[in-house]
């Protein structure tokens, strides 16, 4: 442990790095809580997405890397603001029509329009919590309705009222002017409607911890700040619930970024120290553009657990979080491929590259054999000269490649397989462009045909490699690449393609010349 903990003082992997900065904290004193605390928030108006995942993902990332580091016990919170008002009535939920009479009332109090439910709220926190389970993530779940409404947030909400003038100075400084006329940190509640009102406050009351406020009707109300009847404006509530919970670290997307100054203000005029944040950068469409849950551009969580698997979507997560990455179907192939290598390259590391090593970050200390033998890319290959239409397609090249190889001893490999035809129907078959060899890449072709007929060497993918780099090299391919892409292009309808030894190995050598054949005869030209 002390090796592991000394390795991990001066690894460069970000969630190594964010440890160390909230280790920092507690050089000279233990929390008083007993713990550290890590937050991620949810707002229920929508169900949970991609980054939800993400964000949850990469918390843990930096818990697990800070339970290296120190003994002191931590714990994750999940915030799920479910107090909000409802804004406007989503519309990708049924029975919509009902929701109008309940705009800007808490989430919690719109009925479910799922049926399933007590409320709009509850019904998105269960499936928020079935989407955590899922992956496995330790976590503590807190509502909103309930952090105001049992009292939880009280003594904050008290401190808020008296240093209302401080707090408002932070905020009005981030309004334009005619917002500034209207703002406050408070919103009522209202008693007989129960919706959250954004209405200007006659008076905050410090003695007794009230405020009055007319509402849209002009009627005077005044209510207490405690027990529900309030809530937060959403950028004090983000500082208030820091300074309440002794937040010590809490991640966000580049578009909170400026508001960090606002809300760790606010923490401390409320009498506790602002957490650790981190900034990370959005993921980005095809087109480069951000990635939006109202347009839908990208990629969607279901869809990417439709062609790949969890760990390979945690392993793109993993990946830079401070740059701007493409977040389309395009990289799933290589996701899957690179997490897999990072896997097989991890039992040989020592400790410092394994705690460099991705999978550390996925898996923890119980990083998993990996029994892909038959790469993600390679896989699409074969669908594609076999024409798969299901995995068991796939296993019949699979076993006479690898004898004693099945679904059971390989596991990833099944599950890889059943994603690579779904993915090869998908987006692969779609695209493919056949061509036909010029004269030189025919005569190539012709003679490599020819030896694979004759060859009688063993059935490996080195050996065969070998063989077909030898003909492209007698044939006067320089670059050898452009033979390498000839091949791709005449044979499997792409510029691209994997070691074609391998592809030989796996295919077959009879079924090989057959496919040269049918490509120099344009039979593959569709």
């Amino acid at each position: 442990m002390t090796d592991l903990r000394d390795a991990a003082m001066t690894s460069k992997a970000w969630p190594f790095e964010e440890a160390r900065r909230i280790l920092k904290r507690y050089e000279t004193a233990l929390p008083d809580k007993g713990y550290v605390l890590f937050e991620t928030g949810y707002g229920p108006s929508g169900l949970p997405h991609i980054g939800t995942f993400g964000e949850v993902l990469r918390t843990t990332m930096v818990r697990r890397a800070f339970e290296v580091l120190s003994d002191i016990p931590t714990k994750l919170i999940c915030f799920s603001d479910d107090l909000d008002g409802m804004r406007k009535v989503p519309g990708n939920v049924p029975n919509a029509e009902g929701l109008h009479e309940h705009l800007q009332k808490p989430l919690t109090k719109v009925p479910d329009p799922f049926g399933t439910h007590e409320s709009f709220g509850h019904h998105n926190n269960a499936m928020l919590r079935r989407f955590l389970d899922t992956f496995g993530f330790e976590y503590e779940f807190i509502s909103a309705t309930e952090f105001y409404g049992t009292g939880r947030f009280d003594e904050t909400l008290k401190r808020a009222v008296e240093r209302y003038d401080d707090i408002m100075a932070v905020m009005l400084k981030s309004l334009r002017e005619e917002r500034r006329k209207t703002y406050s940190i408070f919103l009522p509640i209202h008693p007989e409607t129960g919706r959250v009102l954004y209405v200007p406050l006659k008076s905050v009351n410090a003695a007794d911890h009230t405020i009055t406020f007319d509402d849209e009707d002009g009627r005077e109300w005044t209510i207490p700040v405690t027990g529900g009847k309030v809530k937060l404006q959403w950028k004090p509530d983000f500082g208030a619930r820091w300074a309440a919970l002794g937040v010590d670290f809490e991640m966000y997307g580049k578009d909170h970024s400026t508001n960090t100054p606002i809300y760790s203000r606010i923490c401390e005029i409320l009498g506790a120290p602002a957490p650790v944040t981190f900034n990370y950068e959005l993921f980005l469409d095809e087109q480069g553009q951000k990635i939006s849950k109202t347009s839908g551009n990208g990629i969607s969580m279901d869809e990417w657990l439709t062609y790949a698997s969890t760990e390979s979507l945690s392993y793109f997560m993993f990946g830079k979080p401070k740059t701007a990455k493409r977040m389309h179907f395009d990289v799933i192939p290589k996701a899957m491929d690179e997490y897999h290598q990072q896997l097989r390259a991890y039992a040989g590391q020592d400790t410092a590259q394994r705690l460099a090593n991705p999978v550390f970050h996925i898996h923890g200390h119980n990083v998993p054999a990996s029994s892909m033998i038959v790469s993600f890319s390679m896989l699409l290959n074969l669908a594609s000269v076999a024409s798969a239409e299901d995995k068991e397609t796939l296993w019949g090249f699979i076993r006479r490649y690898a004898p004693d190889a099945t679904a059971e001893t390989h596991p990833d490999l099944d599950q890889a397989a059943g994603f690579a035809v779904r993915y090869f129907n998908d987006f692969v078959k779609p695209g493919k462009v056949f061509r036909l060899p010029d004269d030189k890449e025919r005569a190539a072709l012709e003679d490599l045909a020819g030896r694979l007929r004759a060859y009688d060497g063993p059935l490996e993918d080195e050996a065969l490699q070998t063989l077909v780099f030898a003909v492209g090299k007698e044939h006067g391919f320089e670059p050898l690449r452009d033979w390498f892409k000839a091949l791709y292009e005449v044979l499997l309808g792409a510029s691209q393609g994997p070691r074609f030894g391998g592809f030989i190995a796996l295919y077959g050598v009879d079924e090989t010349v057959q496919l040269i054949e049918d490509g120099l005869a344009g039979k593959l030209l569709g």
